[in-house]
């Protein structure tokens, strides 16, 4: 690691503006903040706090005259960024300066092989045969832990899942080894396991290439693990900075202290047994995709869901967990209705829908499901009170109705009622999810499939969104199949808890028994994976 003593990126007393009419002045004010070669300072506060803000300021990505440098400086090295053209900035992004982005499918080409898309940074940057391109870039797929590289070379980025495209965002960041990396939520959509890998890698990057790191995340138990100093930023202002161990565990805002207390424990809530008659029951579900490996080549069958059966009872939650991969999204998918499956059937409110009849058309808004990705999932030419008023509209509901049910469940969400008539654009991924969530109860379902609903968000509001499913779900009386990847929220959410690997529910049990007792080798290698605040530091801070 080095030691220089010189900081590699300085930014001091920075000032961004935000567009005329939103809730506040500036974005971001006052901000300053070293970051020194080999080292990692970890940004973390709520949705909105200007968290992303800075990190698009230093890659100069700012979205101009909308978002705009007023004050302040950003060094990197010896160039102020801010000053520099956007010729300059090309010259340094990707080989100086790299970033994962928070939301990979807005930062991969929807139209470009992966293999291609990693191969255009090393041209831009490097004159390499294209065969070395072409080991470089397979190489940098297998760091991050992807499985048959090959093939996913040659694949498209929808073929992929939501964890599978982070890890090419951060394969494609790092790459080039540049001296700063900027990350940007990075492990939001990947499971325990595959996180502790690219923390892993990060740090090695950092050891051997004296990178440093600048990490943005809601995860205070990345922070722990990962950070050498904590900065904490709440309405565009610096709350609080300094050694992680002293702000983790002697923290000296009550803001600090506010987010710290979110945080999901892993201890299971007491849940009295469920009567109710099965709402959803799956038998034997299966479903295979056939994937192209090339021109003249085999097709290669991969079965997503080898034969899953469970039972979901009315007004109860039954969490989905289990590693990128492992079926989660597809399962939530055959249910909704957006896929069918191969074979099996879905027996709903007790109607028997086989592969023939699937539940696409059987709905009537009766089954709704929150997505994993917010930015895909909203048309960004709808403003988010369209988004979510022109689903009761189509059920006949009229226009100031609906209307004004959205007002109300943007409210109920954490968001401004009068922020109705603004686009998905202008908001974080964290408030983007809410409106995603929004919009699933507009329809006043009787199950929701909840697709990693709570993975964007901030633990403050983590915690205030899961306390609205449960205050919700009480007086509607909806069912709920919650997919996560994460054990803490299952447990803090499920009535019981099914573990999936490579397409099949390898233990179920309620959330006590799957923390406290875990059967299966697979489910204690979850929890072993789960990053917690360490222990030792409160004990010597005491």
């Amino acid at each position: 690691m080095s030691t220089d003593a010189t900081p590699l990126l300085r930014v001091q007393g920075l000032d961004i503006s935000l567009p005329k009419g939103s809730d506040r002045q500036l974005a971001v004010s006052g901000a300053s903040f070293n970051l020194m070669p080999g080292r990692t300072v970890c940004i973390v506060g709520e949705s909105g706090s200007g968290k992303s803000t800075v990190a698009d300021a230093i890659m100069g990505l700012l979205p101009r005259p909308h978002l705009e440098a007023k004050a302040g400086s950003i060094h990197f090295g010896e160039l102020d960024l801010l000053k520099l053209d956007e010729a300059g900035m090309r010259a340094l992004r990707g080989r100086e300066i790299g970033m994962v982005f928070q939301e990979p499918m807005a930062a991969l080409n929807p139209l470009m092989k992966i293999g291609a898309q990693l191969e255009e940074v090393l041209e831009v940057h490097l004159s390499l045969p294209a065969v070395e391109r072409r080991r470089r870039a397979l190489a940098a797929l297998s760091d991050v832990g992807l499985p048959r590289v090959e093939e996913l070379y040659e694949s498209y980025p929808f073929r992929l899942s939501g964890g599978q495209r982070q890890r090419v965002v951060i394969a494609c960041a790092m790459m080039l080894e540049p001296r700063l990396l900027i990350c940007d939520e990075p492990t939001t959509a990947l499971d325990v396991t595959t996180q502790a890998q690219i923390l892993k890698l990060i740090a090695s990057l950092r050891e051997r290439r004296g990178t440093g790191v600048l990490f943005i995340t809601h995860d205070f138990g990345v922070v722990s693990e990962i950070a050498d100093d904590v900065i904490v930023m709440r309405n565009g202002v610096i709350e609080e900075q300094g050694p992680a161990r002293e702000v983790l565990s002697n923290p000296a805002s009550a803001y600090t202290r506010q987010l710290i207390e979110a945080i999901p424990t892993g201890t299971a809530t007491p849940r009295p047994e469920n009567a109710a008659r099965p709402l959803l029951e799956a038998k034997d579900l299966q479903r295979t995709y056939f994937l192209s490996s090339g021109l003249f080549k085999a097709q290669r069958k991969l079965e997503a869901l080898k034969g899953v059966s469970f039972t979901l009872e009315r007004g109860s939650t039954l969490g989905i967990v289990g590693e990128s991969g492992s079926g989660k999204s597809t399962l939530g998918r055959c249910v909704v209705g957006l896929e069918a499956p191969d074979g099996g059937s879905l027996v709903f409110a007790d109607e028997e829908l086989n592969r023939h009849r699937a539940m696409k058309g059987k709905r009537g808004g009766r089954v709704q499901m929150i997505f994993q990705d917010p930015f895909s999932s909203l048309n960004p030419k709808m403003s988010i009170g369209q988004s979510i008023a022109i689903g009761p509209m189509t059920q006949g509901v009229a226009r100031d109705a609906a209307w004004r049910r959205a007002r109300e469940l943007l409210e109920l969400v954490g968001i401004k009622p009068d922020a109705a008539n603004r686009y998905p654009h202008e908001f974080s991924g964290g408030q983007r999810q809410r409106v995603g969530i929004a919009r699933a109860l507009a329809m006043d379902p009787v199950l929701i499939v909840a697709d990693e609903p709570v993975s964007a968000l901030d633990v403050s509001v983590q915690a205030q969104v899961l306390d609205l499913f449960e205050e919700l779900q009480k007086k509607l009386d909806f069912a709920m199949l919650f997919i996560t990847h994460d054990l803490r929220v299952a447990a803090r959410m499920c009535d019981r808890i099914a573990v999936m690997q490579h397409g099949q529910i390898v233990e179920t049990g309620t959330g006590s028994q799957v923390l406290s007792s875990p059967r299966h080798d697979y489910t204690k290698q979850l929890l072993a994976a789960i990053p917690t605040l360490f222990n030792e530091a409160s004990m010597e801070m005491s």
